[in-house]
């Protein structure tokens, strides 16, 4: 057994009275999710240290979508499992993976959706209310409807 962790954001803007939520659908597998990816290490500094949750998810969203989000909440993490099909020449075979997502709630400052890389082959702004019937997996679906409560939260008490 494997254990991996990533980080990933749900990001919302504000237009035309609307608030949209960025989500992206994956090359690989097709599933309709929010953008993600492993925390690796920080680079740049010469010392291989740990980057932050909060660094890789901001980075991940950007690499997969072009958008740049500024982190306004934590968001509960989501732990799921996963079958990782091994290479059959290499005569590794498959491995059973624990896989820890924390997630945040983003909010938009800039970038363009046609700047996502290839791990993704579609990014969208959608309508808040379309969001869910969107996602592909449950745990997407768990995590959105904390996310969901926290927008609802931030848009009455500016009224």
């Amino acid at each position: 057994m494997k254990f991996e962790f990533s980080a990933g954001g749900i990001v919302h803007k504000r237009e035309n009275n609307k608030i949209l939520i960025l989500v992206a659908q994956h090359s690989q597998h097709h599933g309709w999710v929010f953008p993600k990816g492993l925390i690796g290490p920080s680079t740049g500094s010469g010392q291989e240290k740990k980057e932050t949750k909060e660094e890789a998810a901001v980075r991940e969203v950007e690499e997969e979508t072009g958008i740049l989000g500024k982190i306004e909440k934590e968001l509960p993490a989501v732990t799921y499992w996963y079958q990782f099909e091994g290479n059959p020449s290499t005569g590794s075979g498959q491995e059973k993976i624990k896989k820890t997502v924390y997630y945040f709630l983003m909010q938009y400052v800039s970038g363009d959706t046609k700047n996502h890389d290839h791990e993704m082959e579609n990014v969208e702004w959608l309508d808040i209310h379309e969001v869910e019937k969107r996602l592909t997996y449950k745990s997407d679906k768990q995590v959105w409807q904390v996310a969901l409560r926290a927008i609802n939260r931030r848009l009455k008490a500016k009224k």
